[in-house]
């Protein structure tokens, strides 16, 4: 039989030439399913911005209640299993015509890592399903590593669209529900992870590693590739005379495991202690500014190095029509060299630089004292000249901070490399465009060859991002103020390190918030991930901060047909989506996934985690359908959605598929009303259509986002972020307050807007606090409910990279109006429908229901079963 072809990566990096302060997103192809909801933090250091006391999309819980309601930006797209890179595969077909995918560059085949997910409240807690064993075709003396079922305990690396798998192609790979999972390779393990200092035993026919599902025959030590089915030896290391023997094995005791290598044969790297393991950080900055602005940056630089651990290397360098790198050799005032910014720096020039006698990257208990006076040394810009048209070298300062990672970073003791541990971290602040020097454009759009400087620009950038990478740089540039800072063109920069691009509107708190986040990630280097199948399932489609991996593994295995994505970083805030489909009708019981994921640690330990899962196979639709996970089905179909999503008229072309494909979903696994041609929605699926509406008219794809530039910046963080971060940005969370300062979750829609209540409203980048009008007229009671609620949002993004903004603000006011337009407009909806959702409606008298009706601030928008019934397709009943 052929094999079919491999999956290609495609790592698209789109940008949308703007005219603002704004970004460009990513856009990619074909649907995929859905996973319960993971957590992804990143370490803060205490500071002057004091963090919040909760995991990202976690709440205090013993003070709130559910009420029913369910919780790399690079696109890599994959064919099927085959010997030969191919074509990768078409758009999904739907009943009515759709706006063709993009077509991303091919790569090599891929698995996606297999963690099932039930979550059965409304909190974002994951409970993790149980997993039976696989069966193998061997005689009575093999034996199964594990018992029938196998609880999944660090189940949120991976999440899966659904528990379960269909044995019929024909059904299980309609493309506009699908099937797939959320991959977080830097997603931090709990403390019970297995760790094991050995080589592993891996199978020589495909690559696949010994794991709990394999059927080991106890008398020889021979154990039973569960993707492949060869037999492969253990060097007698798994002959036992019993089954309980071998379950002290960690590989045969637990789906995930870590294999750890102290012993870094990589030349130029030695183990290092823990106190030099702080990755240096350069700060380079933009000295072009105003005065209220710069006063806001030197509070948040401050704080900033305040907050740093005393091991933690820091250089400063400021940029304008100059780069002025400071010194920190000079105790007593702020001194710095200064070199030209008007073209890339000559290697004499930075030579010069490097072997001389400054001293520019120091750790913060040395120099801490020196770092504040630089600080209080800033000047705001003094020239008539307005902000958009100010020279500004930001491309020739980057270079500049690599030459200073790369030289200064090395410290020559007796005759050996030392190198600080983990990715070095270059963050830029900036206030406006690039202007003058490499990688410039500009000051003004009509300039005549302003397409084609944009173009080299963008080329230019994208080539330093990816010698930043080469040197385990990550690049992070977070923007703030009003001037437009030409997105298109940092994008590439920050993308292709591995890095992030964010949007402020000042300097001020949540600017200095994600500075400290942004250099207190964590991050391993060198990342690999290998995704492997059972043969009847093959990746077609990847979406993530990676790309194509060149790894030849044939003289190794004899047939390794692993997807390899090389990542651009290894940090738990991202995730790759994988989309998967069935090559033929499957006839196993279950269906394997191997996920390993390979790094240098920040410690420079090589660790090759290992998430080895296995799925049941049905032949009921019913069943299938019951085991769907809608948020992670939702998150992954907006991620394939979003990386076709090149600019407005993309999105506005990918709202229509979002149509096309809820009435694909009815058509195919609804129910057909009875003398009616229209369809049922599956009630299994209840909460995708609502999920997938927030989607269509929210920022990532409607209009309620000022400027397409934002909108694109939203879309590229998106594609890299995590499974948490994903759903919040897709679908808000609203929380009600309550007396005693407790809230209750109820589902986002404006009928959660009275007036005698105050609502948190959490979208992700965004966090809204709405007080009702009779509420804000009691000063006492407006300002508990503030406080609480003020408390409460800070906990819920306590460790969320980017920190999101947080606004306050009263019923009726202008401000009001970002709170209503993220809500479903449910008001005009029947009233049995209002209390499906909302059953305190009840006990509403007409009075009170007139009332709370006329408080709302009316939009053409449609609800959410409005937009259903216009695809002529009827809401899911309700339960």
């Amino acid at each position: 039989m052929a094999n079919p072809p491999k999956p290609s990566l495609g790592y698209s990096v789109s940008t949308t030439p703007s005219q603002t302060n704004r970004q460009t997103p990513q856009s990619e192809k074909s649907p995929i399913p859905p996973t319960p909801p993971p957590t992804s933090v990143s370490p803060v250091a205490p500071s002057r911005f004091p963090p919040p006391k909760l995991q990202q999309d976690q709440i205090p819980s013993p003070s709130i209640r559910n009420l029913n309601f369910q919780s790399p930006t690079n696109g890599v797209s994959t064919g099927s299993l085959a010997t030969h890179l191919s074509t990768p595969p078409g758009p999904p077909v739907f009943t009515s015509p759709v706006q063709p995918a993009a077509v991303p560059f091919r790569t090599s085949p891929a698995t996606p890592q297999p963690f099932a997910f039930s979550s059965g409240s409304t909190l974002p807690t994951s409970s993790p399903p149980h997993f039976s064993n696989g069966s193998a075709d061997l005689q009575h003396q093999v034996l199964n590593a594990t018992e029938d079922s196998v609880p999944v305990t660090n189940s949120l690396c991976v999440l899966f669209s659904a528990h379960k798998v269909l044995k019929q192609k024909k059904v299980a790979n309609v493309p506009s529900l699908g099937f797939g999972a959320l991959v977080s390779p830097g997603r931090e393990i709990s403390p019970g992870l297995q760790v094991i200092q050995r080589d592993p035993h891996r199978c020589q026919n495909c690559g696949a590693y010994a794991n709990l599902y394999c059927k080991i025959l106890l008398g020889s030590g021979q154990w039973q590739c569960v993707i492949c089915r060869k037999l492969n030896g253990s060097e007698g290391e798994y002959i036992a005379p019993s089954k309980e023997e071998l379950r002290g094995l960690p590989e045969l005791s637990s789906p995930v495991v870590d294999y750890i290598q102290t012993a870094n044969k990589r030349p130029g790297f030695i183990p290092v202690s823990d106190s030099r393991m702080s990755a240096p950080v350069i700060l380079v900055v933009d000295e072009c500014l105003d005065e209220p602005h710069l006063q806001h940056l030197q509070s948040s630089l401050h704080a900033f190095v305040d907050s740093l651990s005393p091991t933690t290397r820091v250089g400063i360098i400021l940029y304008g029509r100059t780069v002025s790198v400071y010194d920190f050799s000079e105790e007593s005032m702020a001194s710095a060299d200064v070199l030209p910014g008007d073209k890339s720096p000559t290697q004499e020039s930075l030579k010069a630089l490097i072997y001389g006698t400054g001293i520019y990257m120091s750790p913060m208990h040395a120099s801490l004292e020196v770092a504040h006076k630089i600080f209080s040394s800033l000047r705001p810009y003094k020239s008539n000249i307005p902000e958009s048209s100010r020279d500004r070298c930001l491309g020739a300062a980057v270079e500049v901070a690599l030459a200073i990672v790369q030289g200064p970073s090395a410290e020559m003791s007796r005759g050996v490399v030392k190198r600080a541990g983990g990715n070095s971290r270059i963050i830029v602040c900036a206030g406006g465009p690039n202007t003058y020097g490499p990688g410039s454009v500009p000051h003004s759009f009509t300039h005549p060859n302003y397409p084609y400087m944009e173009k080299t620009a963008m080329k230019y950038m994208e080539h330093l991002g990816q010698e930043a990478h080469q040197h385990n740089t990550v690049v992070d540039i977070l923007c703030a103020g009003t001037c437009p800072v030409r997105i298109p063109i940092l994008q590439p920069l920050a993308k292709a390190s591995g890095g992030v691009l964010v949007l402020h509107d000042d300097f001020g708190e949540a600017f200095g918030v994600n500075l400290q986040r942004a250099s207190a990630r964590e991050a391993g280097s060198h990342g690999f991930l290998e995704i492997r199948c059972s043969d009847d399932i093959f990746v077609t489609q990847v979406v993530g901060p990676g790309e194509e991996a060149h790894v030849d593994t044939h003289e190794t295995f004899k047939i390794d047909n692993a997807l390899s994505i090389q990542m651009l970083s290894v940090e738990e805030t991202q995730s790759f989506a994988l989309s998967m489909e069935t090559k033929r009708d499957i006839k196993s019981d279950f269906v394997f996934f191997q996920f390993a994921i390979q790094f240098l640690s920040f410690y420079q330990a090589d660790v090759s985690r290992v998430i080895t899962i296995r799925l049941p196979t049905v032949d009921s639709v019913s069943a299938y359908l019951e085991s769907v996970q809608n948020e992670v089905a939702a998150v992954l179909i907006a991620k394939r959605t979003l990386l076709r999503a090149k600019g407005h008229s993309d999105a506005i072309d990918m709202r229509a598929t979002i149509d096309e494909r809820i009435k694909d979903i009815a058509l195919k696994f609804g129910s057909q009303v009875p003398k009616s041609k229209l369809h049922r929605f599956p009630k299994e699926l209840s909460l995708l259509p609502e999920l997938l509406f927030h989607l269509r008219k929210g920022p990532l794809l409607g209009s309620i986002v000022g400027h397409e530039d934002e909108r694109s910046v939203l879309r590229n963080l998106f594609l890299n972020a995590s499974f948490d971060l994903c759903l919040r940005m897709v679908a808000p969370r609203c929380l009600m307050h309550r007396e005693e300062g407790t809230f209750e979750e109820l589902p986002a829609y404006d009928l959660a807007m009275q007036s005698d209540t105050a609502v948190v409203l959490d979208h992700g980048t965004d966090v809204f606090i709405w007080l009702g009008a009779e509420l804000a007229a009691d000063e006492g009671k407006s300002a508990a409910a503030l406080a609480a609620c003020r408390t409460l949002a800070e906990e819920l993004t306590e460790l969320r990279f980017p920190a999101p903004r947080i606004l306050a603000f009263k019923e009726g006011s202008s401000q009001a109006r970002y709170f209503v337009s993220r809500l479903i407009p449910a008001h005009r909806d029947p009233p049995y429908e209002q209390e499906a959702r909302f059953p305190q409606l009840r006990s509403l008298t007409a009075e009170q229901r007139t009332k709370l009706k006329s408080s709302f601030i009316h939009f053409d928008d449609p609800s959410s079963c409005e937009w259903m019934r216009n695809l002529r397709v009827l809401p899911p009943e309700p339960s």
